[in-house]
């Protein structure tokens, strides 16, 4: 059976700038989500949100844009000017588990509001183009959630639901719920793509077993902790190539790069580079000893030697 992998968007990590540098240096992704846009109740699109999605800074990659809200206006807007720009699709975040996004109603605090969801929905096929995908969780409190609301979404024209099989109050811990998925599966008419904890071949393969039915896989976090996986999902093989290190060299380099000139100052150069370490670090033998050697490094001197020495030292 054929299959698509889709980059499932994580705020602050697969912007444009790692998208390419993904596409360019190993490729495997079909098609990337982009970060959410957010308006916090102004009909205003910030600049980082218009550089992520401008066409002319995603040339080569399949991108579709995606909302986070609780508000018809807001995503009426957003959908107007996603079209502006080019895109046919909008898809909508009903998944992001974060305190600060959930206590405000939205992302998978909004899936047991499921008079809100069919407002919004029905405003958006009713005063709009936009073919509308969802991103969503198996509820927040409880996996009762996502089977309450798929009977609304059903009654809309959804090109697709990609669902994360955990409860948003999870955050990443735990397992996923497998059986929860199935129950999804079960449950609605729509397509459903899969979302959760594919980090290695293997376990894209023991996911494919588990659902034939499904053709759409979503990598988030695997992606970036390695982005050679959706490659070697795709010539399904569990060899790394024998240029690993070379190839993650360059691709850490290139967003070192970018970010260099796009952010100010070393204090969140560092930052950022830190953070991208707390999950480049799964691919190294030793991860907990890699991140140490980045965290103490703090200037940009001492980072890049100590980048360095990781990739002296590692043994692909």
């Amino acid at each position: 059976m054929s299959f698509t992998l889709l980059s499932s968007p994580l705020q602050g990590f697969t912007d444009f700038r790692f998208r390419n540098a993904q596409n360019k240096l190993f490729g495997g992704i079909d098609t990337f989500y982009s970060p959410y846009i957010r308006l916090n109740g102004k009909l205003v699109i910030k600049p980082s949100y218009e550089r992520d999605l401008l066409l002319e800074n995603n040339l080569e990659l399949e991108v579709i844009p995606q909302v986070i809200t609780n508000d018809a206006d807001e995503f009426l807007f957003v959908a107007k000017y996603v079209r502006e720009l080019g895109y046919k699709e909008l898809n909508w975040n009903l998944g992001c588990p974060y305190p600060m996004v959930t206590k405000s109603g939205m992302g998978s605090g909004l899936i047991s509001n499921t008079e809100k969801i069919n407002h919004i929905l029905e405003r958006a096929h009713n005063e709009t183009d936009i073919l509308v995908s969802m991103k969503m969780r198996l509820g927040y409190e409880s996996p009762q959630e996502i089977i309450d609301v798929l009977p609304i979404l059903d009654k809309y024209p959804l090109k697709n639901i990609a669902i994360h099989a955990r409860l948003g109050k999870q955050l990443y811990k735990g397992g996923v719920d497998l059986d929860g998925f199935q129950k999804c599966i079960d449950t609605t008419k729509h397509k459903l793509y899969y979302n959760g904890d594919i980090t290695s071949v293997a376990k894209f393969h023991e996911m494919q077993e588990r659902y034939p039915s499904i053709d759409h896989w979503m990598i988030g976090r695997g992606l970036i902790s390695d982005p050679f996986l959706p490659s070697m999902i795709k010539n399904n093989t569990h060899e790394y190539p024998q240029n690993k290190i070379e190839l993650f060299s360059a691709f850490h380099d290139t967003l070192y790069a970018i970010y260099s000139e796009s952010l100010s100052g070393p204090t969140h150069i560092l930052l950022k580079m830190y953070h991208l370490w707390e999950y480049f670090s799964a691919t190294f033998s030793n991860p907990h000893k890699v991140l140490k050697k980045i965290k103490k490094a703090q200037s940009i001197r001492n980072y890049e030697a100590a980048v360095a020495e990781i990739f002296k030292n590692e043994k692909f």
